[in-house]
C-alpha cells in the first residue's frame, strides 16, 4: 500500500495510505456520519466534485454487491477511512470495497485520524483538498488545493445528469397509474424504484431538456432529483424548473431539487459551514410537529429571509440548526424537501412524502382529468 497525503486549503494535512488506487485527486472535502451504506454514498451523484469522509471507525466489512448501487459508478472523488477491513463478509457481496474503488479509479485511503478530520471541518468548515500518493510535498500539495475548483459557483448537476431521456422501470409500466415527467440533476436510483414501486412510470429527462418537450407529454406530475453543486450556479436549471412550475402540475423536489424550486420561486440559497451528510438527521414537519430521522446529504441551503410568505412556506426545518428542510406553494400543488426521503441509506421515516406526492396527482387529476 502507498502513503497517501491528504492536503487541505488551510494548509493543515493528514496523513495515511492508500488503501485503493493510486494518483492525484481534487475535491471538497466533507464527512458523513452514517455507519453503514458506504457503497450507496460512493455510487450518490450528489457527493460529484467531493471527498468523503466517514466518521464510522471500521469501513468496508461488508463489501460490495451489484443491487446496492444508486447510479451507473461511483461519483465521489474519494473515501477516507479510520481502518478498511481487509476482510469482508456478506451473502450478497460480489467484490470488496478496494476493488469497486479501483475499477471505478477513485482512491481510497485509511489509517487516517478522521475524528481530528471531523472536528477541523466542523471548526473551520468543508474546505478544498488534494488527496495524492504521487507529490508528498506538504507545501506543494496544499498550493494545489488551493488552486483546485472547489463547488462554490459551479454547475456539477449538468455534469452528472443523464445524457439521453429514458423510461423507468426499463421497458415501460403498462399498468401503470401516474406518468411521471423526472428532471435528472443526479438522481439516486431509488427514488425511480419508489416511483416505480407506488405504481409510476418515470420519463427521466436531462436538465438541458426544454420545459415544452417536457410538457408536450402531459405528465400527471413533475419531480426535481438531487444532485451535486452549488445551485446558485445552475440558473439554467432553475429557468427550467421555473417553466415546469408555471404549468401549475403538480411537482416534487428533493435536495438540489428543493433548492432549485426555491431558486425559481426567488429565494436564495447559501453554502453551509460543513453541511449535512449522514443517516441519523433530526426534521421537524411544522404541520404536524411531528419529528423524523432523515437521510441527508448537502452543502447548500435555501435562505428562510429570502422565502416569499405570499408564495410559499417553510413546512420542515433542520432541529440541529434550525435551517429551511421543507416548502410548500401556498396555491399550487407544489412541494420540496432538503433531505432525502427515499433514503439508501438512510431511515425510512419520511416515505409518507412520497405517498403526498401521489395524492396531489390523484387530485390533480381528478379536477383535470
Amino acid at each position: 500500500m502507498n502513503k497517501a497525503l491528504i492536503a487541505l486549503e488551510d494548509g493543515t494535512c493528514f496523513e495515511g495510505r492508500a488503501f485503493a488506487g493510486s494518483g492525484e485527486f481534487d475535491g471538497e472535502l466533507v464527512f458523513n456520519t452514517s455507519m453503514t451504506g458506504y457503497q450507496e454514498i460512493l455510487t450518490d451523484p450528489s457527493y460529484h466534485g467531493q471527498i468523503v469522509t466517514m466518521t464510522y471507525p471500521l469501513i468496508g466489512n461488508y463489501g460490495i454487491n451489484d443491487e446496492d448501487a444508486e447510479s451507473r459508478g461511483i461519483f465521489a472523488q474519494g473515501l477516507v477511512v479510520r481502518e478498511y477491513s481487509r476482510i469482508h463478509s456478506n451473502w450478497r457481496a460480489s467484490k470488496s470495497l478496494a476493488q469497486y474503488l479501483e475499477e471505478n479509479g477513485k482512491i481510497g485511503v485509511d489509517q487516517v485520524d478522521t475524528r481530528a478530520i471531523t472536528l477541523h471541518i466542523r471548526d473551520k468548515g468543508a474546505m478544498k483538498c488534494v488527496v495524492s500518493t504521487e507529490d508528498l510535498d506538504r507545501s506543494s500539495l496544499v498550493e494545489k488545493a488551493k488552486n483546485s475548483a472547489g463547488l462554490v459557483g459551479r454547475d456539477l448537476a449538468t455534469e452528472v445528469s443523464t445524457a439521453v431521456k429514458y423510461v423507468w422501470p426499463k421497458g415501460g409500466k403498462p399498468d401503470a397509474e401516474f406518468r411521471v415527467a423526472v428532471i435528472d440533476c443526479g438522481i439516486k436510483l431509488n427514488q425511480l424504484r419508489i416511483f416505480e414501486q407506488l405504481g409510476c412510470e418515470c420519463t427521466v429527462y436531462p436538465v438541458a431538456t426544454a420545459a415544452a418537450e417536457i410538457l408536450a407529454t402531459k405528465p400527471d406530475g413533475i419531480f426535481v432529483s438531487n444532485g451535486p453543486g452549488d445551485p446558485a450556479g445552475a440558473r439554467d436549471i432553475a429557468r427550467l424548473v421555473g417553466d415546469l412550475i408555471a404549468s401549475k402540475r403538480p411537482m416534487f423536489g428533493i435536495c438540489f431539487g428543493h433548492q432549485m424550486i426555491g431558486l425559481a420561486l426567488g429565494a436564495n440559497t447559501y453554502k453551509l459551514k460543513f453541511g449535512h451528510r449522514g443517516g441519523n438527521q433530526p426534521i421537524q414537519d411544522l404541520r404536524t410537529t411531528k419529528v423524523e430521522i432523515a437521510s441527508h446529504n448537502h452543502g447548500f441551503c435555501v435562505d428562510a429571509d429570502s422565502v416569499d410568505p405570499s408564495i410559499a412556506e417553510i413546512t420542515h426545518i433542520n432541529l440541529n440548526d434550525n435551517t429551511v428542510a421543507g416548502l410548500k406553494h401556498k396555491k399550487q400543488p407544489l412541494f420540496c424537501v432538503q433531505y432525502h426521503p427515499e433514503a439508501a441509506p438512510g431511515p425510512h421515516d419520511p416515505f409518507y412524502l412520497f405517498e403526498e406526492f401521489i395524492d396531489l396527482m390523484k387530485e390533480y387529476r381528478k379536477e383535470k382529468p
